[in-house]
């Protein structure tokens, strides 16, 4: 089977080849400088890549061509950035590749989308029935939201003759090992704490899922008849960022890296709202632990992922094995 993989220079891409590789896919990478890319990744210094824009027509029918199946991997990842710079390139782009995939005869689009899309609403334990409501929605879960619906809605509208299966995977707070120097915004938070670029931490805590468990969601994702047309949460446990901090002290604290112990106070936090946009988005989050119903995807898909503490020492050992630290 031929799999086009978008936006392959990304972290959650560059493990979904890796993996799709391991098990004898014939794989094909969309990015936008094909000498940078393989440059900077060395997971794709060997693929065949071909340069696409979300933001462009051109190059996407010549990846597509022959293709069995495409993971769209590909949107802007700017947690703290502008509407116009997220919303156009991730509901656009969306629309462009699967678009261009269903004139290709693809025949299944694994799109990545995220807990974003879920989360931004009321409910005590979130599960594949939950949507996101815009309005609520700071700028980065927005288009990831919009960009979901719009490809549900894409693929609804093409003929049933010509449409290919979609199914999605909705990942939460994505840590792991990275292939390249590249350091995702997930994966900085651990490099921020293991630098001391945190000098106190506030009390909030992430959703966490390992990116090599993402990816082989990506695939069964692709080999399971029975997932088409569904959305899977991937998710795997909870861990206060103190408690992530504390895990990385005691792994490597034999190589010199201490992180923090110190708090910032609640009331701090909530003060500093006031005036400053990041602030008041920790200050929604302050106490709050979310929870995960992932039965979908273990049962459906059989996807067993592996610990999280597994994946924060796996994590911060890349790191240093990479250099990658002050």
């Amino acid at each position: 089977m031929k799999v086009v993989v978008t936006g392959a220079t990304g972290f959650i891409a560059q493990h979904c080849i890796q993996e799709l590789l391991s098990h004898r896919y014939t794989v094909v990478g969309t990015v936008r400088n094909i000498q940078r890319a393989r440059q900077s990744c060395p997971v794709l210094q060997t693929l065949d890549l071909v340069e696409a824009d979300l933001l462009d027509d051109s190059g996407w029918a010549d990846a597509f061509d022959g293709a069995d199946a495409v993971l769209h991997t590909a949107s802007p990842v700017i947690i703290d950035g502008k509407e116009a710079d997220l919303i156009g390139p991730a509901v656009k782009g969306t629309e462009r590749v699967l678009r261009a995939a269903a004139n290709a005869g693809v025949k299944r689009i694994v799109l990545t989308s995220s807990t974003a899309a879920i989360v931004n609403t009321d409910a005590e334990v979130y599960t594949e029935e939950n949507w996101s409501e815009p309005e609520r929605c700071s700028p980065y879960p927005k288009s990831k939201t919009l960009a979901e619906r719009a490809a549900w809605q894409l693929i609804e509208s093409l003929p049933e003759d010509t449409r290919p299966e979609l199914v999605v995977c909705n990942p939460c707070v994505v840590l792991g090992p990275p292939l390249s120097a590249q350091v995702s915004s997930s994966v900085s938070i651990i490099q921020k704490l293991m630098n001391r670029r945190i000098p106190a931490m506030p009390n909030i805590g992430f959703s966490i899922v390992d990116v090599r468990d993402i990816a082989i969601a990506h695939r069964l994702a692709l080999e399971t008849p029975e997932a088409a047309g569904n959305r899977y949460l991937l998710s795997t446990e909870f861990y206060w960022l103190r408690d992530i901090a504390a895990e990385l002290r005691k792994s490597f604290a034999d190589q010199g890296i201490r992180p923090t112990r110190l708090k910032i106070p609640d009331l701090l936090i909530r003060f500093a709202a006031r005036v400053h946009p990041f602030a008041r988005t920790l200050a929604d989050d302050l106490g709050q632990r979310s929870k995960h119903d992932t039965r979908k995807a273990r049962e459906q898909l059989g996807w067993t992922p592996r610990p999280i503490k597994e994946t924060i020492i796996a994590t911060g050992q890349a790191l240093i094995d990479q250099k990658l630290l002050d």
